[in-house]
């Protein structure tokens, strides 16, 4: 499928900003799974942007303004195709114990998406689960896939329920959220069930998008139109797997990825200091229609 996604962030400020620094990851990733075929990032006041790859591997924008602003938009116009793929069945067909063994040789290269970070704890609830979803003679794959719909069988998705920062021991508590939130719990329980898991962020075809693009029919899928968050864990051979426990599927031709990193902090879309006032307003609008 190819797609035109419009992504604009406004922030408006109570007073004037003296000088500011925006941080940027909106560049749609280039992977097996999809490709960026066009990318231009626009800036209200302009400014010269500078590129680089981060530590995970994701296309980074910053850019700073050094005049007096009331607002700041940034406007970014990408056009992306997105492929099938899926990865080998000898991949899936293992029993978790095999596939920790092998996790155990490339320890080091996977040892981010193995461990706790600051958004997402490991803790005797999550343990708890993780033992019970994830026994040692259970095929990685269909325990993956259990585990995606145990999310969705038990948690509510109501927006407005959680904060952005809200811990995945609440979550777990209260059993509502949105995809943020059932993307972190997902991967507290595989990082306790020793199976690496890296937090995703990207958009996904909302059933309102999808109907303004075609009339066929199509499985509806939950999520919110700005963005969108999964989980891609680590199968042996060197796979990463994306599964999206908001709508209990595989993250598909209709998910559009664009950061990856071992939680939120790190793949969050725009982030960024300014002086001289406070964030009157912060609005984000996302379009994204088939081609």
């Amino acid at each position: 499928m190819r797609f035109r996604i419009t992504h604009r962030t406004l922030y408006s400020y109570a007073g004037a900003a003296s000088e500011s620094f925006m941080e940027a990851r909106l560049t749609p990733a280039n992977d097996a799974r999809q490709q960026l075929l066009t990318r231009k990032l626009a800036t209200t006041p302009g400014a010269n942007v500078h590129a680089y790859t981060d530590y995970f591997g994701n296309s980074v924008e910053t850019f700073s303004i050094v005049k007096r602003h009331q607002e700041l938009v940034l406007e970014s116009h990408s056009e992306v195709e997105t492929l099938p793929f899926d990865p080998p069945a000898a991949a899936l067909d293992i029993s978790v114990s095999e596939a920790r063994q092998l996790y155990r040789s490339e320890r080091l290269k996977l040892f981010e998406f193995l461990m706790p970070s600051e958004a997402i704890p490991i803790g005797p609830e999550v343990n708890a689960l993780a033992n019970q979803l994830f026994k040692p003679g259970d095929m990685v794959g269909a325990a993956l896939l259990r585990l995606n719909k145990w999310i969705k069988t038990n948690f509510r998705y109501v927006p407005g329920s959680t904060e952005i920062d809200t811990p995945v021991t609440t979550a777990l508590k209260q059993r509502t959220g949105v995809c943020q939130d059932f993307a972190q719990v997902m991967i507290a329980v595989l990082r306790s069930a020793e199976i690496p898991a890296r937090y995703v962020t990207g958009y996904i075809e909302t059933e309102t998008q999808r109907r303004a693009s075609e009339t066929k029919r199509a499985t509806a899928l939950i999520g919110a139109s700005e963005s969108h968050a999964w989980v891609e864990a680590y199968l042996p051979g060197g796979f990463w797997w994306p599964l999206d426990p908001t709508n209990d599927c595989v993250a598909g031709e209709r998910h559009v990825k664009i950061a990856v990193g071992r939680d939120y902090h790190d793949s969050t879309p725009t982030r960024g200091v300014f002086k001289g006032t406070h964030t009157k307003k912060l609005s984000v609008a996302v379009v994204m229609q088939r081609i």
